[in-house]
Order: C-alpha cells, then sequence, then structure tokens
C-alpha cells in the first residue's frame, strides 16, 4: 500500500512541477514541452530524485495514447478553412517532404557515424517527422499571429506526417533485422493500407460522431470523456486492421470540431485540459526515460544531425514540396526553420529498443539530443524568424477573450471580452457608443470591470483605460469592436506600414484610382507571375482590384499577401471571407530609400 501511494505522489508531485514551472515559460523564452523533459529528467536516475525507469514499453504505451489524444484536441481546434489554403502543400510535405528528409538526411547520418546504409535511414527516420504537439502548442500559444497559408499548412502537415514516419521506421526497423524478407512492392502496399485505412476509418466516424453528439443529452463534462474514449477507440481499431492509427484520429476530431453545436463547445473545454495533461504526462515520463550522461556522451553526433537537418535537408524538403504551389520564398523559408521536433522521434526511437537492434541505444540518446535543440534553437525562435522572414500579420482585431454560450441546441450566442488600450477610441465613450455599425439588437453590454469589480453600467459611464468590458453578440462584428479597444497609435503605425495607408474596395476598377493616372499613360505595369506578353496595360487598368491581385497570386488569397502593381505601388490584402473572397485590400506606397552622401 505504502508503494502505491509514493507511485500517486510522485506522479502527482512531477505532474504539478511541470504544470507550475509552466509559468516560466513566457517569462524565459523557453518552450513548455522543453521545460516537462526537464523535469522528468530532474526526477530521473541521474536526477535530484534518482527515479530509476527503463519501462521503454510502458513508455511506449504512455506515448502512444497521449500522441492520440493531442492529436484528436489539435483536429478539433482545426477549421475547414485551414483546408483551403494549405491542404495540398501539407499533404505534399506530410509525404514527398518526409521522405526526402529521411533520405537526404539519412545520407548524411550514414557517411557522419559510418554505419551500414539501413541504420543511417533508420536514424533519419526517427526524426525526419515534425511533431504535431510542439507544433500545435508553439504556434497556438505563442503569442505570433502568422500568415495563414504558412500556419494551415504547417499544422496539417504535423497532423498528417506521423502515419509516414511511423512506416518508414518499421519498415527499416525490419529492414534491419531481416534484410532478405523485406521487398519494396511490399512496402508500398503497406503505405497504402495504411494510408486508406486511416483516412477511411478517420472520415467515416467523424462523420458519424459529429452526427450523435447532437442527438444525445448528458452531463457537461461528460461529452468531452465520450469524445475521448471514442477517439482513442478509432485510434486503436485503426491501427487493428493495419491502418493509421494517428491519421484517423487527427480526422475524426477536424470532422468533430467543424460540426458546431452545444455539446461540442463542452468538448472543446475539456479536451484543452486533457490535451495539456497528455503532453505533460508525455514529455515528463520521456524525461524519466532518458539518461542524461548517455545523452552527453554522443552529442556532438546529435548537434551534427540537427545543424544538417535544419539547415540542409529540412529546406530541400521544403522547398521541392511547396514551391509548385508558388509559396514565395519568405514563407519557405520560414517553413522550413518551423520544422519541430518534439514527442514523436523520442517515442519512435523506443521501437529499435523494442526491437533489440543493435546500438539502438545510441538512437534513442541521439533522438533526444536532436529534440532538445531542435526546441531550444527552432522553438525559442518562431517570434524573431517570423518577422525575418515578414509572415507575420499584424493585428488589432481579435478580442482578449471569447466564450460561446449555447442557449438551445442549435442556438448560441458569444461573449467576447475586450480591454481598452492607452489612447484607443473607446476611451471615454459608453460601451453601447461605440459604434453606429452595429444594430442594437446584435450587441449588448455584459458586464464591465475595472479594478478586478463590476461597475454597473448607466447611461453616463465611459470607458477608462484598463476596463474589460464583457459583450453579448450575435453576428460577426468582434474584430470591428476590437479595433475600437485595441486601435492605439503604435498599432495603427504598424498596421499601417504593412498593409498600406490607403483602404481599397475589392471591386473598384485599377484605372479609375488617382494613384495610377500618371502610370496609365506613362509605364506599363511590372510583369508578375501570370502576366504574359500578350497582356496589355489597357486590359489590366480595366480590372477590379480583385481580379488583378487573384490573378496575379497563384494560389490561395490569405491576409498579407502582397502584389506589386508597379515601382511605386503594391496592393496588399487586408481581410479574406471564409470562402476566400477578398474582403478589403491596402494599397502600399513603396517609399524610395534615401542614398546616404
Amino acid at each position: 500500500m505504502d508503494t502505491l501511494n509514493i507511485l500517486y505522489l510522485v506522479g502527482a508531485v512531477l505532474i504539478f512541477a511541470s504544470i507550475m514551472a509552466s509559468t516560466l515559460s513566457a517569462r524565459l523564452g523557453v518552450p513548455l514541452l522543453l521545460l516537462f523533459l526537464i523535469v522528468g529528467m530532474l526526477a530521473g536516475e541521474q536526477g535530484i530524485l534518482g527515479i530509476e525507469f527503463s519501462q521503454y514499453g510502458l513508455a511506449n504505451f504512455v506515448g502512444q495514447a497521449a500522441l492520440a489524444c493531442i492529436l484528436l484536441d489539435g483536429g478539433l481546434r482545426t477549421s475547414f478553412k485551414s483546408f483551403r489554403v494549405g491542404l495540398k502543400p501539407a499533404i505534399t510535405l506530410a509525404t514527398w517532404g518526409v521522405l526526402v528528409t529521411v533520405l537526404v538526411l539519412g545520407a548524411f547520418v550514414t557517411w557522419l557515424l559510418d554505419v551500414d546504409w539501413r541504420f543511417g535511414l533508420l536514424m533519419a527516420a526517427i526524426v525526419g517527422s515534425t511533431d504535431a504537439a510542439a507544433v500545435f502548442s508553439l504556434l497556438r500559444n505563442g503569442g505570433v499571429k502568422l500568415n495563414d497559408r504558412v500556419q494551415a499548412t504547417l499544422e496539417l502537415e504535423s497532423g498528417a506526417n506521423d502515419p509516414l514516419a511511423i512506416l518508414l521506421v518499421t519498415g527499416l526497423i525490419a529492414l534491419n533485422v531481416d534484410p532478405a524478407g523485406q521487398t519494396a512492392f511490399g512496402f508500398l502496399v503497406l503505405l497504402f493500407q495504411q494510408l486508406s485505412f486511416g483516412l477511411g476509418m478517420g472520415l467515416l466516424f467523424g462523420y458519424l460522431l459529429s452526427r450523435l453528439l447532437p442527438k444525445i443529452h448528458l452531463a457537461e463534462g461528460m461529452y468531452a470523456i465520450l469524445i475521448l474514449s471514442a477517439g482513442l477507440a478509432v485510434f486503436a481499431a485503426t491501427n487493428l486492421i493495419g491502418g493509421s492509427g494517428f491519421l484517423a484520429v487527427y480526422l475524426t476530431g477536424v470532422l468533430i470540431g467543424n460540426h458546431k453545436v452545444r455539446s461540442t463547445e463542452h468538448v472543446m473545454r475539456v479536451m484543452d485540459s486533457f490535451a495539456w495533461l497528455s503532453q505533460a504526462v508525455l514529455f515528463v515520463v520521456l524525461g524519466l526515460l532518458v539518461t542524461p550522461s548517455n545523452v552527453l556522451n554522443v552529442w556532438h553526433y546529435s548537434v551534427a544531425i540537427a545543424a544538417f537537418m535544419i539547415f540542409v535537408a529540412r529546406p530541400i524538403a521544403v522547398y521541392t514540396s511547396v514551391k509548385p504551389f508558388k509559396f514565395k520564398d519568405q514563407e519557405i523559408g520560414f517553413i522550413s526553420w518551423v520544422g519541430l521536433r518534439g514527442a514523436v522521434p523520442i517515442t519512435l526511437a523506443i521501437l529499435p529498443v523494442m526491437a533489440g537492434i543493435d546500438n539502438a541505444f545510441m538512437l534513442f540518446d541521439i533522438a533526444f539530443g536532436v529534440v532538445v535543440l531542435s526546441l531550444i534553437l527552432q522553438g525559442t525562435t518562431i517570434p524573431t524568424m517570423a518577422n525575418l522572414f515578414k509572415v507575420r500579420i499584424p493585428t488589432n482585431k481579435d478580442p482578449k477573450e471569447e466564450h460561446e454560450v449555447w442557449v438551445s441546441d442549435k442556438a448560441s450566442i458569444t461573449l467576447y471580452e475586450f480591454e481598452a488600450q492607452s489612447g484607443a477610441f473607446a476611451i471615454g465613450r459608453h460601451p453601447m457608443g461605440i459604434s453606429k455599425g452595429i444594430s442594437p439588437d446584435e450587441i449588448s453590454v455584459f458586464a464591465l470591470v475595472r479594478g478586478q469589480q463590476i461597475v454597473v453600467v448607466d447611461e453616463n459611464t465611459k470607458i477608462k483605460f484598463g476596463d474589460s468590458v464583457w459583450y453579448a453578440m450575435r453576428g460577426n462584428h468582434a474584430s470591428k469592436i476590437a479595433k475600437i479597444f485595441n486601435d492605439t497609435t503604435l498599432d495603427r503605425k504598424a498596421i499601417d506600414d504593412f498593409y498600406g495607408d490607403w483602404l481599397l474596395s475589392p471591386s473598384v476598377k485599377l484605372g479609375d484610382l488617382p494613384f495610377f493616372s500618371e502610370a496609365m499613360t506613362a509605364k506599363p505595369l511590372v510583369k508578375t507571375l501570370k502576366t504574359t506578353e500578350a497582356d496589355s496595360t489597357k486590359d489590366m487598368w480595366e480590372q477590379t482590384v480583385a481580379e488583378y491581385v487573384t490573378s496575379h497570386l497563384g494560389t490561395a488569397p490569405v491576409s498579407g499577401d502582397t502584389v506589386v502593381v508597379n515601382d511605386e505601388w503594391s496592393l496588399v490584402i487586408k481581410e479574406v471571407g471564409e470562402k476566400g473572397k477578398l474582403r478589403s485590400i491596402g494599397l502600399k506606397h513603396q517609399r524610395p530609400s534615401v542614398a546616404v552622401q
């Protein structure tokens, strides 16, 4: 009995310490997942608590279940809008990109370690895929607003590339154990089986579960448990029939999350906690499993492999995968950089150990080192690199918080919190008098909080700096209200610098804009991607702004996309509707640089 209580105590303390360590994550700029690993290592055999843990089978069990939960939660939060702009490049990255990474990195590892090519490819396959837990955590909670195309591609890639990575690892393990018994045809059949069964099971059960939820009535907390248990069942059943359980559980989450009903709101709230608990448990267990001194013995190999992967293999894989989809060089550079490795490589590195492959422990130690280096180097520099590659989108149209309140099984009201920033338009105005463009029937003040206290709103109430105002709204007005509360002088300058000083209607003709009167008669348009020699300047001026922009992009438009008109002017997309329809476009003047005498 004492042993059982000690296990409970140690486990609870480790999880508690991991969560408390999260408060340091933002201050130190260290990825939260790395702190979970450190907590596990400190509790391990060479750490403070000295816990000896070498149960690779148990760690694999925990890892599989935790990753399934993380992917289910990631799917629940992936909107169909992401598929519009990121599906094709993400699928290419998840297949061709993984294969290129493994081949290029495998050749380097074979040379570096001076080992058989099968062993080198196995090492490359273990670290060849990006990690969903790391990508979802760092992109969604990193405080960086990215270009939708880039964000969607990275998230969809991380959710879809595990099947091929797992298949490559299992196939290469078999190739190392029994080279004569493996054939290329058998591998292709297995790949088709994994992807097709995973896709089929995910779409089937995702559809069935999304239709089931509105028809049942449970206590709030039960919905998430129902979906989690169903997701794990889909994961396990798909694995049993030879498909990819990871792909199936991710697609199941996508279909449920995009079918909004009262019950899915309860699911989203609780699943967030399940996902964080899964990440904490997974990384703490993996931290316990590793022996730091062994990792340090091969640190030079980890550094070399991580460097080659980040600066050579990943860029080659990304460039060859997404360039055909008209991605800009800056977008390709950032996607190459955010090839985050996390729990998946460490979990995959357990498989060779369990299979008894020679030098399998060295593979595990090197993979652990590569993951730590990736989290430190890539995870801590996401905001910096987003600015460097110009994929960060300035915005002042996001509310501070939002909560959906379902008043029936099919109707909901959303509560939004907005905090008045210094110099914002809302200051000095009544909470209901800040916008004349919204009908009073669609918005009402729910609460005004000042100094942690609720203030009674009457006809004389004026908003002050720092006030938080909660509105209950119907309709898509949150971004308009957010601008009124967030639009400070500094924000306006940053947004104007990015989108330009003038906002154009997508339906206005280029030739009707006074800015181009001289250019129409004196200077032809600069050639862009889809401009041909047969295009005439007159025809271009007859196009609407939206027609001109979409004809020259060559890909689905997202906020921040820029199309050059001539040497002086460019058009920058500011808002895009749900189905890709352009809502507003900025006109930006290219200010010439002044030469220093």
